[in-house]
């Protein structure tokens, strides 16, 4: 062997590259490696930060294994041979539940889960009955039997009205002769939905631009919102009277009903009720002092009075912070906005 030649040169291995996961998510990734021997470590944290690594591990998905063994270098050799790992809801509830009380765990994933709902049937609560059925109208009458029967009957009465009548006939024949489903098929069932139908749906969806920009409009001070409505009915009048129906503005506020303003009169800070209500119409200031008792309207029709002139600007100001309280409780449904349209009406 000769002793002057050049040592060859070990290979240069490749980086994977990590720099866009933060610390949380390399934190998740380090726990989801470790499995039930990160006991001691969770045990360490306090509720904050077992809260903030859960959010993250069930949002994770899927890790190659390269980016796993950079992050992780001392187990390497024990990631090797099992490749990628996944961070799911189910694994981090698993995982959880192996050192946490259950009840805790629970309300920790509730958290995470957030409004959709607990499981694929509450999640199919929430979506629009059209969209749904679109999607329903295409299975076997079989499939959509099962479905329909496990979903809320106020939701599934709304689907059935969008199925195609013979089809919707033959659902329900189905319906009427079901017999108890086997687990095993429910749950065939329950993997489609939540793999095809709602993730097909996650990534579909999409705010109607029109939407958006009422909500930006809603936003501007009066003089603002009136510029650019011009300026777009000059472009497109069409666009411009979408956004004018979509638009839900402070005078709107008079079609709610008096369960509603009564709801908003306790969510309303008092000082912005008073200065919205100055500059408000003589009818929509009649409908909020009917709702309250007689000596609630004494004293704000006197804190009305002891203003004063007030800028037109801060009376905006108040007017938009009493929508957006009026947003707020519809999104949570202890309210009902009307969009105008006919089929929203109140029948007395």
């Amino acid at each position: 062997m000769n002793a002057l030649a050049k040592p060859t040169p070990p290979k240069e291995e490749k980086r994977v590259e990590t720099v866009h996961y933060k610390g949380a998510e390399k934190a998740a990734i380090v726990l989801l490696c470790l499995g039930e021997e990160a006991k001691k470590l969770w045990t360490l944290l306090d509720d904050e930060e077992i809260k903030e690594l859960s959010q993250t591990m069930s949002a994770l998905g899927v890790v190659p294994s390269g980016t796993v063994e950079q992050i992780v270098v001392e187990f390497v050799q024990k990631l090797s041979t099992s490749g990628s790992i996944m961070g799911s809801y189910e694994q981090t509830q698993r995982m959880l539940g192996a050192f946490l009380p259950k009840d805790k765990v629970e309300s920790l994933m509730e958290e995470i889960r957030g409004p959709a709902g607990r499981n694929i049937w509450d999640k199919l609560a929430n979506v629009n009955e059209t969209v749904l059925a679109s999607y329903l109208k295409n299975e076997y009458p079989q499939t959509v039997a099962v479905v329909l029967a496990k979903i809320v009957p106020e939701h599934a009465a709304k689907v059935l009205a969008e199925l195609p009548e013979e089809f919707a006939a033959e659902c329900m024949q189905r319906m009427l002769a079901m017999e108890p489903v086997q687990r095993d098929i429910l749950e065939k069932i329950e993997t489609t939905l939540r793999t095809e139908f709602m993730s097909n749906l996650a990534r579909t969806s999409k705010r109607d631009s029109h939407e958006l920009m009422a909500d930006i409009f809603n936003n501007f001070d009066r003089q603002t919102e009136a510029k650019f409505l011009t300026a777009l009915e000059g472009r497109n009048r069409d666009a411009a009277d979408r956004i004018r129906a979509l638009m839900f503005v402070f005078e709107d506020l008079g079609k709610l009903d008096s369960g509603g303003v009564q709801t908003l009169l306790r969510a309303v800070d008092k000082s912005d009720l008073a200065l919205g209500l100055k500059g408000a119409s003589d009818t929509l200031r009649q409908l909020f002092f009917s709702n309250m008792s007689e000596r609630g309207a004494k004293l704000l029709r006197e804190d009305m009075a002891g203003m004063g002139p007030v800028r037109l600007k801060d009376v905006e100001a108040a007017q938009t912070k009493m929508v957006a309280a009026a947003k707020d409780l519809a999104a949570r449904g202890e309210i009902v906005l009307s969009e105008g349209k006919a089929e929203d009406e109140l029948i007395y």
